[in-house]
């Protein structure tokens, strides 16, 4: 199993823990490197850098950006990215102001569904940033007992076609690349799997992130079947991209992964931490 986790929340975007307390959870589970990936925002990174310095484990400055797509929503993970970099900063920055938007707009089709409250019963669940996502209605709508759990919830409400679903415009593909390797960071697409865009768009996206300069996919994942993780695996060998892995762990009881629980990567792939200097 890895010890390394390159894919983790905290309630700075839409986990439950603080970047401190998540740095505890890895450390408890044997995890060596670490990277705090919330959503586009980068206000946690100080604080669990600091706390993993403790705990003697390898931090890695880290981002997930919402990323806009041929109508879909994607998500690309910057890696040892500089987060004072201005482009980045800023970047990150506009998005988070289209969030409040977006929120409101989620509310209301829920409402149309006969669901009350839930947009104040989603800040309930919002940390001390206000950064607001969808997770945060999927807490609330299971609180109130309209589905079982996180995964059902999100496929009952929170998806195009369901109840909940509102169309929001992020950042371009090219744009989010930009930032983050003009950070001096690697972009990697995050939990391809989960995007459901069949052969022949998938491989558009993956041409295209490859052209404008992304790095590597993210090939073990909780989103991803062993049958999955061997194609992505084949996909990043076919266009000499790297490999990573992550849990996406968002809080103890929410996730599929637990921090530091990962298969190791397929023979044959070259991860993204292959020349980083602190290992």
């Amino acid at each position: 199993m890895l010890d390394i986790d390159l894919h983790s929340h905290s309630n700075i975007s839409d986990g439950v823990l603080t970047p401190a307390q998540l740095v505890d959870r890895a450390a408890q589970r044997g995890v060596k490197v670490l990277a705090l990936t919330d959503h586009d925002d980068v206000a946690g990174l100080d604080e669990a850098r600091c706390a993993a310095a403790k705990k003697n484990i390898t931090f890695i400055n880290g981002v997930e950006i919402s990323v806009s797509w041929r109508g879909r929503t994607i998500h690309i993970l910057g890696l040892n990215v500089d987060p004072e970099y201005q482009p980045l900063y800023e970047g990150l920055a506009a998005i988070r102001s289209g969030r409040t938007q977006r929120a409101q707009n989620i509310a209301e089709e829920l409402e149309k569904a006969g669901i009350t409250g839930s947009l104040k019963g989603a800040y309930a669940f919002v940390g001390e940033r206000g950064l607001i996502g969808r997770t945060h209605f999927g807490r609330f709508l299971v609180e109130k007992g309209y589905a079982k759990d996180m995964k059902s919830v999100f496929k009952k409400y929170l998806v195009k076609g369901k109840p909940g679903y509102a169309h929001h415009e992020w950042a371009a593909l090219s744009q989010a690349i930009a930032w983050i390797t003009g950070s001096g960071g690697r972009a990697v697409i995050a939990h391809p799997a989960r995007y459901n865009l069949g052969k022949n768009v998938l491989n558009d996206l993956l041409d295209e992130f490859s052209a404008l300069g992304g790095s590597a996919i993210e090939v073990i994942s909780a989103s991803h079947t062993p049958q999955q993780v061997e194609i992505f695996a084949a996909h990043a060998k076919n266009r000499n991209l790297l490999t990573s892995c992550g849990s996406d762990f968002h809080g103890p009881g929410e996730s599929f992964f637990d921090l530091g629980r990962l298969p190791e990567l397929p023979f044959g792939c070259v991860p993204v931490w292959h020349d980083w200097n602190a290992f």
